[in-house]
Order: structure tokens, then C-alpha cells, then sequence
């Protein structure tokens, strides 16, 4: 029987620096390909040339979570590299769970702010990484 069940925010678990990052609130990632139009005789091209593969993205934390990342790095994050696991699924939900390593995470900023109102700290940390593997 086909599941179509969506997943959910609760069904993401996200592991760095080998602990489970419970202040997480959100992650992006993504792989590019540099992709060009090759022409030659006439006004149509005649094929797609690739060029390099980069991978980056983003991770917003907690400030408790920002403050343990760089305690491990001893004091910045801009020193640390990581394997960043990503795991889909709820199995108690009947899911299987689709996890994807992101490895040789680098944070490319430490960034800091806070605006009057706020009731906590949220941190977007921006990453490059140079792959990742996929598990089902």
C-alpha cells in the first residue's frame, strides 16, 4: 500500500557535531550545477554544458544552540567542521525514514541579533558543504 503522508516539522530530526540539535528552527540546503547553452550554427543551441557543483545552506537555531556550537569549536563556529545529519520519517507513523549527511560542513558567518520585543534569540547560520549521501 502507497503512504502519501507528508512530512511534518515534528518528523525532522537534525544531529551536529554528534548531538541531537533540539533548538533547531529550520534547516535549507541545496546542490547547483553551473549549466550553460553551448551554440554553434544557427539560433538554436545545440546542447547544455555543466560546469562545477557547489552545495550551501542555512540552519536557524536557538541562541542555547548557537553558544554550544561554538563552545565545541572553542569560541567560534567559523572554526568548526561538521557532518550535519538529517533524518525524515516518523516510523511510529509508518514512514520510512529518508536520512541525508551533509558532510564537511563549514559556517561561512556567526551572526548575532536581537530587536526590542524579542522573546529569544534565532540565529540563521549560513554553511558550504561538500556533498552529501542518501539513505532510505
Amino acid at each position: 500500500m502507497f503512504n502519501s503522508r507528508q512530512y511534518e516539522w515534528a518528523d525532522i530530526t537534525v544531529f551536529a557535531g554528534n548531538r541531537d540539535i533540539t533548538g533547531i528552527r529550520s534547516i535549507k540546503y541545496s546542490e547547483k550545477q553551473e549549466k550553460e547553452l553551448l551554440h554553434g550554427k544557427g539560433d538554436k543551441p545545440l546542447s547544455i554544458q555543466k560546469g562545477n557543483k557547489t552545495y550551501e545552506g542555512e540552519i536557524g537555531v536557538l541562541q542555547s544552540e548557537l553558544e554550544a556550537l561554538a563552545a565545541a569549536a572553542g569560541g567560534s563556529i567559523l572554526d568548526l567542521e561538521l557532518t550535519v545529519v538529517v533524518s525524515y520519517g516518523n516510523p511510529s507513523k509508518g514512514d520510512m525514514v529518508k536520512v541525508e549527511e551533509l558532510l564537511g560542513v563549514q559556517f561561512t558567518e556567526e551572526p548575532r541579533e536581537m530587536k526590542q520585543g524579542d522573546k529569544f534569540m534565532e540565529a540563521t547560520l549560513p554553511f558550504i558543504f561538500l556533498g552529501k549521501k542518501t539513505k532510505v
